[in-house]
């Protein structure tokens, strides 16, 4: 069976904009961002992209055109040859039933019932609705999908099967929580011989949205919601965690069942006014570094607490050993390693596509069915497009009058690389086919030696264009990993979806990779995982002794990821990269 999982919406940008004022620095408030396509064949998945990759648009929601004429193409097969269209938004005439509901139970005046009413039927009708999905994937595609073919999932639904795959597909607890599917922020409950059941009692609705409340932190902050939160987790370790938060105090209440309420206004100027009394701030104090930090670390100590607190509840509830945790708030890496420390969990697994990548790959996988057992490969994050030799070279010498290069043989490729990072050099390094999700795992990454104190300010300011307060990612081979790190419950994260403190006797051996509390969020590979990148670790730890190289993504701030070798080229002419290595091209650009 061949199932097509997809996501996103013609019209999302032009109806929230229009609606609800999603432009600017909201322009990311939206639903169908992080736009992909997933195809699955008999259960597994062989082909996913997201369509910022190809469009080159950061975070779109646009109808992914692109990923899902790539992912077709990828293995031969034409749109008529699909048995599923699978989407992973399900807004039935019962939800918008439940929606309407909901806003007439508001305390608001009576007019802005109306208007509220208003814009969530021209949503539906124009976006939501079956028949706009159906509608919008002909209009973009040319191809007359049998409307008895597409296959409405539940959002929550789709990130639970994602999640679950790519943890193996056995027995397991999960939690997902992110800004909001169709009416719920966050569900739990557990997976028992491939049987969902939710817990009830834990769920939380869009109104409490844990996710939402940190987002409206970031905008305060001065960064972009619903894109910028890492920002804010990278920037709460430059505090201790606080003695008092008001966030927890006042603005958060948590149940026994391991729900919660959080009380902070839906309007811009309300959650404002309120974050000002509670950090006792004015305009002008909200731009001072040291406060921004401080509020950071009450954003973040609150997603900590809350996330623990949901995390024990449900533990009881199940009495399972393994946790699968997705949606986006499972992107908060510092958060997940103090669950699973903090829980009685044996494991917590967190998935490559945690975010709203990830539904279109969950879509496919529940309309193919969760397989108990993947191919002997196993599941991978390189699932996107890769380059033959002959399209790498036509593009060098598009850019021939800018660089120079030379073909390496065989195992050159990983011994030349480690000598140059064994310098202070910056190297870009594309290889294999592209990887899936927000995070750069080997295959299209920036790497660096992390022995230099500086590359971080180095990578910042003169390649990545940003905040001098990022921090960067070790890559470190999985066998090796807890001889540098202390990773408490876990023996690997192949992701970066966890954050380790480094052990006291490399600290000061690999400054680069260490953030300002001493921690690193980590990726492990083995040579089975990513053969190439395994035996550049190899190579480079045996020439320098260092057993980790900085991984960060290959792209500058505002930008998806590279995806071909063009994106790849201009991306390497337009910063300080000293060299990039693509397939088993080194390039260096001309006169230095």
């Amino acid at each position: 069976m061949i199932v097509l999982g997809y996501n996103g919406f013609s019209r999302s940008s032009e109806l929230f904009e229009r609606l609800y004022g999603a432009t600017g620095v909201d322009r990311h408030l939206l639903m169908g961002h992080d736009a992909a396509a997933a195809l699955s064949v008999d259960g597994e998945v062989v082909a996913a992209v997201e369509e910022e990759r190809l469009n080159r648009d950061k975070k779109t929601s646009d109808f992914p055109v692109n990923a899902v004429g790539w992912c077709t193409e990828s293995i031969g097969i034409r749109l008529d040859q699909v048995d599923v269209f699978a989407f992973p938004w399900k807004f039935t005439s019962a939800v918008a039933e439940e929606m309407i509901a909901g806003i007439c139970a508001r305390d608001m005046p009576v007019e802005a019932k109306f208007d509220h009413v208003r814009r969530v039927g021209e949503l539906y009708t124009g976006m939501l609705s079956r028949s706009a999905v159906h509608d919008d994937f002909v209009r973009r595609t040319g191809f007359e999908m049998d409307p008895n073919k597409l296959l409405l999932v539940p959002h929550h639904l789709a990130h639970l099967m994602c999640g679950s795959y790519l943890a193996g597909g056995g027995d397991a607890a999960f939690l997902v929580s992110d800004g909001r599917a169709e009416t719920l922020s966050s569900v739990m409950g557990e997976v028992r011989d491939g049987v969902v059941s939710v817990f009830d009692r834990g769920t939380v609705d869009v109104d409490n949205s844990l996710a939402l409340a940190y987002g409206k932190i970031t905008r305060y902050l001065g960064f972009v919601p619903n894109n910028d939160e890492y920002k804010v987790m990278g920037l709460a370790a430059y505090a201790p965690p606080p003695l008092r938060n008001p966030l927890l105090a006042q603005a958060v209440r948590l149940r026994e069942d391991g729900s919660y309420m959080v009380s902070i206004p839906g309007d811009r100027r309300a959650y404002y006014a309120l974050f000002d009394h509670l950090f006792e701030a004015d305009p002008a104090k909200r731009e001072e570094f040291g406060f921004r930090v401080k509020v950071a670390s009450m954003a973040q100590h609150m997603v900590e607490a809350v996330t623990v607190h949901q995390t024990r509840a449900l533990a009881a509830a199940s009495g399972l050993d393994t946790l699968v945790f997705e949606g986006g708030l499972a992107l908060n890496c510092v958060s997940n390693a103090k669950m699973l420390e903090r829980s009685p969990f044996a494991d917590i697994e967190v998935s490559f596509g945690a975010g709203d990548s990830g539904v279109a790959i969950g879509a496919a996988v529940y309309a193919g069915g969760l397989p108990r057992r993947h191919s002997p490969a196993g599941p991978t994050p390189y699932l996107g497009p890769a380059y033959e030799d002959h399209e790498i070279h036509e593009e060098l010498l598009r850019v021939a009058d800018r660089v120079e290069w030379v073909e390496l043989e065989g195992g050159q490729v990983a011994q030349r690389t480690a000598e140059l990072l064994s310098e202070k050099k910056v190297v870009g390094w594309f290889q294999g086919r592209a990887e899936y999700g927000p995070r750069a795992l080997g295959n299209r990454s920036i790497l660096a030696n992390p022995a230099f104190g500086d590359i971080k300010d180095i990578i910042n300011l003169r390649v990545k264009h940003r905040e001098p307060f990022r921090p960067f990612a070790p890559v470190i081979l999985e066998s090796e990993a807890p001889r540098v790190f202390e990773m408490g419950k876990k023996r690997r994260s192949p992701y970066m979806t966890f954050v380790f403190p480094v052990k006291d006797d490399y600290r000061d051996r690999i400054p680069g990779a260490c953030h300002v509390d001493g921690t690193a969020r980590i990726q492990t590979v083995t040579p089975r995982s990513n053969p190439e990148l395994a035996r550049l670790l190899e190579a480079f730890s045996g020439q320098t002794g260092v057993p980790c190289l900085l991984n960060t993504s290959f792209n500058v701030a505002g930008e998806p990821i590279v995806c071909s070798p063009q994106d790849a080229l201009e991306c390497f002419l337009k910063t300080e990269i000293d060299h990039v290595v693509i397939g088993r091209y080194l390039v260096s650009k001309k006169n230095g």
